[in-house]
């Protein structure tokens, strides 16, 4: 398994004080928002090697890990961390813009919740968040190894996770708390059933075919 080290942003320490590492989740979920965290990580608290004593050594791409997992770094990127920021841009955005943009959009404003002003971005992916006004590196699976921005999916996973658990309240109906919006069959045939929500993203194609099925079938609208 390949596992993200500090060695990129070693480098940049040679011109660069503050290096924020940034990621989004939720780009394909059918329901709620995508959520962006950034990262500013303390070098002092990282080091150059990795070993099993290092609060950093399970941080990884978020997908690889469990939710147990994922919740027990948390706090350790936090406390090791000079800064860092959540945004997201809702389904009704998502449904305006298309999922890219408003992933940009996510990542732009959780670097806007900053309280300190970074140096640099390290952006997972080849896209840069527009007229951003700070420097700015996009690196292709960098968040399988980069650390910055392993641990800024980290937080952006857990946040979006505790705030589909949150709307499950609202919404029990579709199980939102077990799959968080994910295109899952359960999470296809309660949208089929029930007709979609307020969070619900309309312009997917799932979602759109499903919502063509019930039309053509006769099924009654949501009320």
């Amino acid at each position: 398994m390949i596992t993200p080290t500090y060695t990129h942003e070693l480098k940049l320490l040679k011109d660069y004080q503050f290096i924020a590492g940034i990621d989004e989740v939720g780009r394909g979920p059918l329901a709620g928002p995508v959520v962006a965290a950034v990262v500013i990580l303390k070098p002092e608290k990282v080091g150059i090697n990795r070993s099993k004593s290092k609060w950093w050594t399970g941080v990884r791409d978020s997908k690889t890990l469990s939710a147990q997992q994922r919740l027990e770094l948390v706090d350790f990127i936090k406390d090791n961390s000079y800064d860092f920021g959540i945004g997201q841009a809702t389904n009704g955005e998502i449904d305006e813009l298309n999922i890219h943009y408003a992933s940009l959009l996510a990542m732009k404003r959780a670097v806007e919740n900053l309280a300190l002003a970074p140096d640099i971005l390290l952006i997972d992916g080849k896209f840069e968040i527009p007229h951003s006004k700070f420097r700015i590196q996009t690196i292709i699976d960098g968040d399988a190894n980069v650390l910055s921005i392993a641990a800024a999916s980290v937080l952006a996973k857990v946040y979006r996770d505790d705030l589909m658990i949150k709307l499950s309240d609202k919404f029990s109906q579709f199980g939102f708390e077990s799959h968080k919006g994910y295109n899952t069959q359960f999470h296809r045939k309660k949208l089929l059933f029930q007709g979609p929500c307020e969070i619900h993203r309309m312009t997917f194609e799932t979602v759109r075919s499903i919502m063509n099925r019930r039309f053509k079938e006769g099924w009654p609208s949501p009320v």
